[in-house]
């Protein structure tokens, strides 16, 4: 069931929030286990739908092409991680380039430090990798970085965003001297004030790059809160803690309809012009995720109407 559909939307009407401009066009994260699972991702997903998918330490570099093979053969953009923290050197950051285009006829990728604390080798950040120039030289048409709206505490240890906001204007300058697109793909939040002020930031400081907004899909609030507090979600937790304290709630899912609907309407207002699209996190299952795109992409009715059928 559907917990935080809005009764009234501003303007005095009654009825859920109508998410469908916001989430047109998403993109969605997957590993190698859990798109496994899956069965048929074109039952599942909208025709040409982004589909990232992400490298945890430890995982074999064939499971990650074996992944991103079935996905490109199903039809969809694949955008493999490449986290400079796992990669041993320049030989290896080609090898895995080679591969995923070979075997796989991928031409995107995802750039970041990745959450390791000591490096596998000689990569330590994002830079490093896009410096090598191998993406360019193997034709890469998409690049894009890590963004940090309530900024990264791996970066800035003592807090703030001096680092992030020093490594975010390189990668602006460089999206200036190369061939493929560049947009930065961020850390999930759970407020929209702060990621509409953060963009806003962004660009009055001439920041051009689009932003494709990390947002959680639906799960249990505990499984939210492990994943946040281990990802250094900042202060929009408190949404979480705020609502784990209602025991009414507490052992209710969460859907991000309020966060959604919120960054609907500052978009409608003109705020967060960066914001080009959004970027699920499916942290409660793939299939819950996507119904649940799925169904306000279709309108608040059909909406409203699955929520019912759920009940």
């Amino acid at each position: 069931m559907a917990l935080l559909n809005f009764t009234r939307r501003k303007g005095g009407s009654d009825g859920p929030a109508d998410l469908s401009s916001v989430l047109a066009g998403y993109s969605i994260e997957v590993m190698p286990r859990t798109a496994a699972k899956v069965e048929d991702f074109r039952a599942l997903l909208p025709e040409g739908t982004r589909v990232y998918i992400a490298h945890i330490e430890g995982t074999p570099i064939e499971e990650m092409v074996a992944t991103a093979k079935r996905l490109a053969e199903d039809g969809f953009p694949v955008m493999p991680h490449f986290p400079a923290r796992i990669i041993k050197d320049k030989a290896t950051l080609a090898e895995w380039i080679k591969r995923y285009q070979g075997e796989a006829g991928v031409r995107q990728a995802l750039l970041l430090a990745g959450g390791v604390a000591q490096p596998h080798g000689t990569f330590d950040s994002s830079m490093q990798l896009l410096e090598t120039g191998l993406f360019d030289a193997h034709g890469f048409t998409h690049l894009h970085v890590a963004g940090h709206p309530e900024g990264n505490r791996d970066i800035d240890p003592s807090g703030g965003d001096r680092a992030v906001m020093e490594a975010l204007r390189w990668k602006q300058a460089f999206s200036e001297r190369t061939d493929a697109q560049m947009a930065m793909a961020t850390q999930f939040a759970f407020e929209a004030a702060p990621i509409l002020g953060w963009a806003d930031r962004l660009a009055a400081e001439g920041i051009t790059l689009p932003i494709h907004l990390g947002i959680a899909g639906p799960a249990k609030l505990q499984t939210l809160i492990k994943f946040a507090i281990a990802c250094g979600v900042g202060p929009s937790l408190k949404v979480l803690q705020k609502r784990a304290m209602d025991v009414t709630k507490l052992m209710l899912p969460y859907e991000p309809t309020e966060v959604l609907a919120d960054l609907a309407a500052g978009q409608a207002a003109g705020r967060g012009a960066l914001i080009e699209q959004v970027h699920l996190f499916p942290l409660g299952g793939i299939r819950t995720c996507a119904d649940f795109a799925n169904a306000q992409l279709s309108g608040p009715a059909t909406a409203r109407q699955g929520d019912r059928g759920r009940r």
